[in-house]
Formats: C-alpha cells, structure tokens, sequence
C-alpha cells in the first residue's frame, strides 16, 4: 500500500511536449500504415485491371483504372501529411533541446551573479593591495638579509634549505668542549676591594 500511495504522490516526468510527441508519432505510424495498405491494394487492382482488358472487358478495367488513379492521389496527400507530421516532431523536439539550453545558461547566469554577490569589486581590490603589501614586505625582509648574511652564511642556508626538502636530518654544529679563559687575578681583587666598601657602607 505504502508504494502505491509514494507512486501516486511522485511527480510524472513526462511533459506536455512529450505527450505531444507521442500523439503526433502515432498519428505519423497510422499513416504509414494506411499508406502500406492502398500500395499493396493499388497493385491487386492493376494486376486486376490487366486481367479484365485480357478478357475484354474493357470498360470495368478503365472504371479500375479511374479508381486506382484517385487513390494515387490520397498516397500522395498520405505522403504529405507524413512529412508534416515528422517535420513537427522534429520542431518539438528541437525546441525542447532549446529550452534546455536556455535553462542552463539561467543557471550559470544565477551563479555568476551569486559569485559576484560574494566576491565585490571592493573586496578584490581589498585582497590584491593586501597580497601586494605582503609582496613587498617579503621583498624589504629578504633585501635586509641579503646585505646581513655573508657568503658563507648564504652557502649554510642553502644547503639547509636542501636538507629539509628532501626531508634530511639537519647535523647542528656541536658546542664547545674548552673551558672559559680564566679572569687575570689582579682584576680580580682590585674588583673585590671595590665592592667590600660598598657593602661596608650598606652595612651601616
């Protein structure tokens, strides 16, 4: 029961055109049909037609005749009728691919205005000055370390920068092992004898 109420509620697909199309190909097949007929019928009255003169009877084979050439004129109408009727279907069917056209240049139309809506020509303007001042802030920072660093200096960043690209462990320089040089012991008390006045006068 369900899927016989959810059939009834969906929508039907086909189309008044579609519907139109139907009608004209059967009306377009009937035809051809009926065209059929008069042909296979047209030769039984000429083959008919024949045998009468044969048996002189000369007058129902003219009356045949007369006959037969109305109905070439209906096969020709027949005819007719048949290539309007395919030329029409050919119409709708064309016009149907038209609107489908137009349906979608809509489309692309409503988005394009959706983008535009999103993206203004103020905040294109707003992000072009923002990526030309970080240009040309990275230029100022490269141009001062370009005059800070040294050659050997350069030489040392660019083979870290290779390092890391290929995804290297970078060897740090090691610390120094050597002990700090030691203080000359005449700088030592002189120094010593400065600060104990100092705390002597703190004292009192």
């Amino acid at each position: 029961m369900g899927n016989v109420f959810g059939r009834q509620g969906r929508r039907s697909r086909v189309t008044e055109q579609d519907r139109a199309i139907l009608q004209l190909k059967q009306q377009r097949d009937k035809l051809k049909q009926y065209q059929k007929k008069i042909t296979l019928q047209l030769e039984k009255e000429r083959r008919l037609a024949k045998l009468l003169l044969e048996d002189g009877k000369k007058e129902r084979a003219l009356l045949l005749l007369k006959k037969k050439r109305y109905q070439d004129r209906l096969l020709d109408k027949t005819e007719i009728q048949i290539a309007n009727l395919e030329r029409m279907v050919q119409d709708i069917e064309f016009i149907q691919i038209e609107v489908k056209v137009i349906e979608g240049l809509k489309a692309g139309n409503d988005c394009l205005k959706q983008m535009h809506e999103v993206m203004s020509i103020e905040e294109v303007e707003r992000i072009l000055e923002e990526t030309q001042e970080a240009i040309e802030y990275q230029k100022q920072i490269d141009e001062l370390l370009a005059g800070s660093l040294t050659l050997e200096d350069e030489d040392a960043v660019l083979a870290e920068l290779e390092a890391i690209t290929q995804g290297e462990d970078i060897t740090l320089p090691e610390l120094p092992t050597d002990p700090l040089p030691a203080v000359p012991t005449g700088e030592t008390g002189r120094k010593e004898a400065q600060i104990k006045p100092e705390r002597e006068m703190l004292a009192a």
